[in-house]
């Protein structure tokens, strides 16, 4: 009797890696799991990694991913953001499910698209990681060149910008340089735990409205 991916049960929080997946197989799998699941996948040539997050994991994907819509708001910046949505590239043999992404610089380019096909189109501007229970691998985003990832451990957020291929750790953020987000985006996450997410989102707001003058 052959087993169908749906019958693998993975508990919250944890990780299962399968090796020696080739891309029609991750193809199949990506479509026996459907667009409406918990789990996010990460694949770099042959090895597949799936995870299912905690409401923890979600909780910082939300409260980050709006912040960053707050600020692009404020500065009067269109964004595109697409979530958790599978970006693949076959001829590179790499897909990648960020928590949260965003097109910014690259708006306008995928402005309306159905469906984005990075072999032509260009990658997010922006990706975020919420790594609580799982450490982000850089190989599927360096490969397929996204410019700026974010990870966040559930105390301390960390930028990382592509520079000559590499991923390097940076104090500010390529696309909202002269802020001090790696202090204050983990402190507002923090405080929406004490004085609750409106709360607390109207306050950065307010934040963001001093920074920009």
């Amino acid at each position: 009797m052959q087993l169908t991916f749906n019958q693998i049960v993975i508990p919250p929080g944890r990780n299962l890696l399968l090796k020696d997946i080739d891309w029609s197989t991750l193809e199949e799998l990506l479509a026996e799991l459907g667009e409406t699941r918990a789990a996010r996948i990460s694949y770099s040539r042959g090895m597949l990694e799936v995870m299912v997050p905690l409401a923890e994991h979600e909780d910082g994907k939300e409260i980050i991913g709006d912040l960053v819509k707050i600020i692009l708001e404020e500065m009067n910046i269109e964004f595109r953001a697409l979530g958790s949505t599978t970006f693949k590239n076959e001829q590179m043999a790499q897909a990648i499910e960020a928590d949260a992404c965003f097109y910014i610089q690259h708006e306008a380019v995928v402005r309306g698209k159905k469906r984005i096909d990075l072999t032509n189109d260009p990658p997010p501007d922006l990706a975020i990681e919420i790594d609580i229970s799982s450490r982000t691998r850089f190989d599927n985003y360096e490969k397929l060149g996204v410019p700026e990832l974010w990870r966040y451990d559930g105390e301390n957020l960390e930028i990382n910008v592509l520079q000559n291929g590499r991923y390097v750790t940076s104090a500010m953020s390529v696309h909202f340089p002269q802020w001090p987000l790696v202090e204050a985006i983990p402190q507002y996450v923090k405080q929406s735990q004490s004085v609750g997410r409106n709360a607390m989102m109207k306050a950065f707001r307010a934040w963001v409205r001093s920074q920009l003058g």
